[in-house]
C-alpha cells in the first residue's frame, strides 16, 4: 500500500512537512525481524489509570509471544542481553521525556540438575534400595518451591533478578534514578505445576514489590491477556460464520456485540503465557509539570510506548559456554504504541524499518494511515456490505478527524489540545490521566466506542477488545456517516479472555500451569469449548 496515486499527493507532503509519522503497534510475531527474535518481540503494550487508585497509572510491557506453559526444562526467562524500556512523552512532541529501563540478570543455582525448576513436598531423599554410591536418605530433590528467595526457594535452579531505572530529561538536565531502593527484585518464574509449585498464586504475589515514591513493580511469566481469532484474521480476514448474527461473517449481531463474556470464535491465544513487566507510578511523576490535571486540561494527556533493544554488536566466546562480548551501545529491535498498527496497517516491506524507528519519524509511513489497506479489504471481502470512507483518513488541519485521534494529540482523548499541541503524526498510546477508572460492572470491552471513556483508545486496559475496536475504526466508525450498522458491529467474535483478569496490580492473570493447562480446539466440551463458554466459568489454574 505504498502507492498513493489515487488521491492527492499534496496531503502526504503536508503531513511530512509537519513532521508527520505513521502509527505503530506490535503483537505476536508481527514483523519479519521479531518473528526471528521472539525474545525481543513486544506482544502488547498497556497504559491505563489504575482501577483502585486514580492518582496512579499502570503500564505493562508484554514480550515473548505464545509461550506454551509446559515447554520446559528452561521455560521462559527474560533475555539478559535485552534492554526493556517504557517511554513517556508529556510535552506533545512525540519524543520521550521519561524512560523506565529494565535489565535482567540470570543465576544458575542448581547447575547439576536437569531442569530449571524442581521440588517435591518437604524434599525427596533416596529410598532404601538406592544404588551406590548414594545411600538411602541422601537428599535428592529440594522442597517444593514456595518462595522467590530464602527458605522455599532452593528449587529455583534458574532465577532472575532485575533493576528498574528512571531517566528524566536529556542532555545537561538528564537525571538517572535507580528505583530499586536497595531491594533485590526477583522475576516470577513460569508455573511449572502443582508438585513443584503447590501454591503458585501465593508465589507469584511475592513478585509484587513496593518501591520508593509509591511505585509498584512486577516482572514474570503470566497468562497472555490478549484474545483474538488469529487463524481467521490472517487467512485474509476470513472471519467465521459463528462470528455473525446477520449473515455476514465478521459482522456481529447486536447481542453478540454486547456480550462481554462469551466467545463465538476460537481464541487462538488461549492457554498460552507471555512475559510481562508491570509498573504502577503516581501520575504526578509522569506529567510535564509534576501535577495532577483534570480531563479537560491538555497537560493531563501523556503519550506512551515501549521498546526492546539489543547490543549493537555481539562477539561469541571461543570457549564453549564462555560469555560473549557485548557492545555498550544498543540498537532498537521493536517498539509498540497503539495495538495492531504494525501488524494490520504497515506493509511487510516496511515492518522492520518501522519497528526500529522512532514515533517522531512516522511520517515515513503516512500512506498506510491515510488510506488503510485493511479497510479496503474488508470492503471488498464483504462485497461492499461494509462501506468505508473515501481517503484521506487523516487531516492535519482537523486532528480529531476520523483516524486522527489515533495519531495526533486531539479530541476526544485530548479535548483541550491546541493546534500547537497536536504534535506530529505518531504512533503513541495516548492516555488522558484526568479520566478516572471505570468500575468493574461498568467496564466495556469496546472502550471508548461503547461510552467507556477509560478504555482504548484512551490508553489501553488488559480487557479492551482492541481487535474489534481497531477494525471498526478502520472501516470508519469514527467518521460522520459511518458510525452505524454494519460498521459498528465488525468483530472477530472473540469477546473475552480465557482467564479472569485481576482487579488490582499487576492486573493480568498469573501464569497458566504447565502440568494442568492445555490448548482448546473449537467444539471441545466444557470449559474447553471456546465457542460457548464464558471466561468467568473457566476454572483458574
Amino acid at each position: 500500500m505504498k502507492s498513493i496515486n489515487r488521491y492527492s499527493l499534496s496531503l502526504i507532503a503536508a503531513l511530512l512537512a509537519c513532521g508527520a509519522s505513521s502509527a505503530q503497534a506490535a503483537n505476536h510475531r508481527e514483523a519479519p525481524l521479531t518473528a526471528l527474535d521472539a525474545k525481543a518481540d513486544i506482544t502488547d503494550w498497556f497504559a491505563f489509570v489504575s482501577y483502585d487508585d486514580p492518582s496512579k497509572v499502570t503500564m505493562i510491557l508484554n514480550v515473548d509471544p505464545l509461550l506454551d506453559p509446559s515447554n520446559g526444562p528452561n521455560y521462559f526467562p527474560f533475555d539478559p542481553e535485552i534492554l526493556y524500556e517504557m517511554k513517556v512523552d508529556n510535552d506533545f512532541d512525540a519524543d520521550e521525556d521519561l524512560t523506565l529501563q529494565f535489565r535482567f540478570k540470570t543465576e544458575s543455582r542448581l547447575p547439576g540438575v536437569f531442569t530449571g525448576f524442581v521440588g517435591i513436598g518437604d524434599g525427596l531423599n533416596t529410598p532404601f534400595n538406592s544404588p551406590v554410591p548414594l545411600p538411602a536418605g541422601t537428599p535428592l530433590v529440594p522442597a517444593a518451591i514456595t518462595a522467590l528467595d530464602g527458605p522455599g526457594s532452593e528449587g529455583l535452579g534458574l532465577r532472575q533478578s532485575y533493576t528498574v531505572t528512571l531517566i528524566k530529561g536529556k542532555g545537561k538536565n538528564r537525571q538517572v534514578l535507580e528505583l530499586n531502593g536497595g531491594q533485590k527484585l526477583y522475576a516470577v518464574p513460569s508455573n511449572v505445576g502443582p508438585r513443584t509449585m503447590p501454591d503458585y498464586p501465593a508465589l507469584a504475589k511475592q513478585g509484587i514489590y513496593d518501591l520508593v515514591g509509591g511505585i509498584k513493580v512486577f516482572a514474570g511469566t503470566v497468562d497472555d491477556p490478549f484474545y483474538i481469532d488469529l487463524g481467521s484474521a490472517f487467512d485474509t480476514l476470513n472471519f467465521r460464520s459463528g462470528a455473525s448474527g446477520v449473515g455476514v461473517a465478521g459482522v456481529l449481531s447486536d447481542a453478540q456485540n454486547a456480550d462481554e463474556v462469551r466467545n463465538f470464535a476460537p481464541d487462538d491465544v488461549a492457554g498460552f503465557n507471555v512475559n510481562a513487566i508491570a509498573i504502577e507510578l503516581p501520575i504526578a511523576m509522569l506529567t510535564h509539570d509534576g501535577k495532577l490535571h483534570g480531563a479537560n486540561e491538555a497537560l493531563a494527556v501523556i503519550g506512551t510506548y515501549a521498546t526492546t533493544s539489543r547490543p549493537r554488536t555481539k562477539s561469541y566466546a571461543e570457549k564453549p559456554g564462555g560469555r560473549p562480548k557485548l557492545a555498550n551501545a544498543y540498537t532498537q529491535i521493536q517498539r509498540m504504541g497503539n495495538p495492531l498498527v504494525n501488524e494490520l496497517l504497515i506493509g511487510t516491506g516496511d515492518k522492520d524499518k518501522f519497528s526500529m524507528s522512532e514515533p517522531k519519524q512516522d511520517g515515513d509511513y503516512a500512506a498506510y494511515v491515510v488510506d488503510p489497506l485493511i479497510a479496503r479489504v474488508l470492503n471488498a471481502a464483504t462485497a461492499g456490505v461494509l462501506p468505508v470512507p473515501v481517503p484521506p483518513r487523516v487531516n492535519p488541519d482537523q486532528p480529531a478527524f476520523d483516524l486522527g485521534p489515533l495519531v495526533f494529540y486531539a479530541a476526544p482523548i485530548c479535548p483541550a489540545c491546541t493546534s500547537e499541541q497536536r504534535g506530529p503524526i505518531a504512533d503513541l498510546l495516548r492516555l488522558n490521566t484526568g479520566i478516572g477508572p471505570t468500575t468493574t460492572a461498568a467496564r466495556k470491552r469496546m472502550g471508548f466506542l461503547a461510552g467507556d471513556s477509560a478504555g482504548f483508545p484512551n490508553g489501553r486496559r488488559v480487557s479492551d477488545d482492541v481487535l474489534d475496536i481497531t477494525a471498526q475504526a478502520a472501516v470508519g466508525v469514527l467518521r460522520a456517516g459511518f458510525g452505524a450498522f454494519p460498521n459498528n458491529r465488525v468483530g472477530d467474535g472473540v469477546n473475552a479472555n480465557d482467564r479472569n483478569y485481576q482487579e488490582s496490580f499487576p492486573y493480568v492473570a498469573f501464569a497458566n500451569s504447565g502440568r494442568q493447562s492445555r490448548h482448546v480446539d473449537p467444539g471441545e466440551a466444557g470449559c474447553a469449548d471456546s465457542l460457548t463458554s464464558a471466561a468467568a466459568n473457566c476454572p483458574e489454574q
